[in-house]
C-alpha cells in the first residue's frame, strides 16, 4: 500500500490535468475499480464510473470477470466525457501496474473513442 501511494505521488509530479485535457484516475480494490476525470487546474471531479454502478453491470452480458467489467467502464466513462466535450485525456494508472483491469478500463476507454 505504501509503495504504492509513493509511485502515484512520484506519477503525479510529472501529470496534471486540465480543463481542455484533464486526467483519468484509476483505482482498483480486491473487488471493484472506480475512475475519475479529474480538472486538476479547479480541483474539481468531472465524472467518475465504478464496476459497482448499475450501469455497467447492466451492460454485461454472461461475462462477470473483473477484467470485462473494467472494459464495458472504461467504454462508459468515454460516452460520459465525450458528452462533455472531452476527447483527450491524461491517464494516471495510479501507481498500479499497466495490466489486468487497469489495462482492460484504458482499452475500453479507447474503444470509447477517448485518446489517451
Amino acid at each position: 500500500m505504501l509503495a504504492r501511494r509513493r509511485r502515484h505521488f512520484r506519477i503525479l509530479k510529472k501529470i496534471r490535468g486540465t480543463g481542455q485535457r484533464p486526467r483519468l484516475v484509476v483505482r482498483r480494490t480486491l473487488r471493484h475499480l472506480e475512475a475519475q476525470l479529474v480538472d486538476d487546474d479547479l480541483g474539481i471531479c468531472i465524472t467518475g464510473i465504478s464496476t459497482r454502478s448499475k450501469e455497467v453491470q447492466s451492460k454485461l452480458e454472461s461475462d462477470r470477470r473483473k477484467s470485462s467489467q473494467s472494459r464495458v467502464a472504461g467504454q462508459i466513462m468515454a460516452e460520459r466525457a465525450r458528452a462533455r466535450g472531452i476527447d483527450t485525456v491524461v491517464f494516471d494508472r495510479g501507481g498500479y501496474r499497466y495490466h489486468g483491469r487497469v489495462r482492460a478500463f484504458a482499452e475500453g476507454a479507447r474503444d470509447g473513442g477517448l485518446r489517451i
